[in-house]
């Protein structure tokens, strides 16, 4: 990797506002790379990989399939750390199928020479999540999964786990995106709630939430849409063995092929069965102003047996309309049950948003200037289905996070 120097905040962002604490904007990114914090070899970042508040990580030439899951310690690499874990390596150049609940081991194009002062955070991209292919990135001499601590110098690898399809992926294909922050960019319950009062964040039938309905617990929680008639679709469970989904192409899938429609029962709640994969939306329409950024947080333990979150970016713009005319983005949910049976219903809690201060607002926001595939979508499904629209879950202006970027949400 090519050796730089450290530059002040200040330069990396170009304005003097940058040299707050906070996560870095599109435009602060794109100084990043020319100052060679992120770098990617004989490829070139392209202008598209650079979102909002993130950039899209891609994948290398091959892959490791592994016997289990792992992680460094402080004292080892994460290539010293698979040796003797890795049993197969595998060409990506031309494509190939990564199984169903095998995890593998890809090393990124992208590494990192990041300031002291700077750190980074991964999370999987929206279509990745919403295909239950579950990833997390491994840095050297680290015991942390996609938290990347400040200074960092070195390669990327990203762990692949695809839970209820397989999937055909090749070089060059992104399935999770980094952060870079500086300082502490947490916002805080007060904060959040002086927020909704001047730029709502959550939204239901169209109307601003009051600070009153507002359920704060060190960030912002969504409950999910069960509301409606027994016929009513009202999200998507994965079926099992299910041929594999190729993630260079889009709008290519039959969504009957892969997913069953899941309905309400009388009284407006769904009972999930353990370790099947499903496909909900938030109750709640999601507005995030151009000066923050978001990230879905893992559900609660003690509140259920449940997991709500794979990909869990929402960048600036996610949602949001200048003009005040459209009132938020449902949120996609990606849920599975843990060891039991477990009953959900309408308006349930069942995921919480962590909310982060921006260094400066992005000059680019997630929508259709973007070509982001979410906003205001009306389906949970991925870009992957033909028929995204085809007896979706109903919602208002409804979409994902993060940008496809992207949940995450995503």
């Amino acid at each position: 990797m090519t050796e730089t120097t450290t530059a002040t905040a200040g330069e990396v962002g170009g304005d003097a506002s940058e040299t707050r604490a906070g996560v870095f904007p599109s435009q602060a990114l794109r100084r990043a790379i020319d100052r060679e914090w992120v770098t990617s070899g004989d490829y070139r970042i392209l202008p598209e990989a650079i979102q909002p508040a993130s950039i899209d990580l891609r994948l290398d030439d091959f892959a490791w399939a592994l016997r289990c899951s792992f992680l460094p310690d402080v004292d080892s690499t994460v290539e010293e750390k698979s040796d003797g874990l890795a049993f197969q390596k595998i060409d990506l150049r031309d494509g190939a199928v990564l199984e169903r609940d095998r995890p593998y081991l890809v090393p990124l194009i992208e590494e990192l020479a990041l300031p002291p002062d700077v750190r980074a955070k991964a999370n999987p991209k929206s279509s990745t999540g919403r295909l239950d292919v579950f990833t997390r990135v491994l840095t050297d001499r680290h015991h942390r999964f996609d938290e990347i601590r400040p200074g960092y110098r070195g390669k990327l690898y990203l762990e692949v786990v695809p839970r209820s399809f397989a999937i055909q992926v090749q070089t060059g294909l992104s399935l999770n995106q980094l952060r870079l922050a500086r300082g502490d960019v947490r916002l805080g319950d007060e904060e959040i709630r002086g927020l909704q009062a001047e730029f709502p964040l959550l939204y239901l039938d169209s109307h601003a939430l009051r600070e009153s309905e507002l359920a704060l617990a060190d960030g912002l929680f969504l409950s999910v849409d069960l509301a409606g008639p027994t016929d009513r679709i009202v999200g998507y469970r994965a079926k099992k063995n299910s041929p594999p989904i190729d993630l260079s192409r889009t709008q290519a899938y039959r969504w009957a092929d892969f997913w069953d429609p899941v309905r309400p029962e009388s009284g407006g709640r769904i009972v999930l069965e353990p370790e099947i994969f499903y496909l909900l939306l938030s109750a709640e329409g999601v507005c995030i102003p151009p000066q923050v950024a978001a990230e879905m947080m893992a559900y609660d333990p003690t509140a259920g047996e449940l997991r709500t979150h794979y990909a869990g970016f929402f960048d600036p713009g996610f949602g949001y309309d200048a003009s005040g005319g459209k009132h938020g983005s449902c949120a996609a949910l990606e849920v599975r049950a843990r060891d039991v049976s477990f009953m959900v219903e309408h308006r349930q809690p069942v995921c919480k948003l962590a909310l982060e201060r921006m260094a400066a607002p992005p000059d680019r926001l997630y929508g259709r200037d973007l070509g982001s595939n979410y906003q205001g979508q009306v389906t949970t499904l991925s870009k992957h289905f033909e028929e995204q629209t085809a007896g979706a879950p109903a919602g208002d202006e409804s979409g994902d996070e993060s940008p496809e970027p992207t949940a995450p949400m995503f």
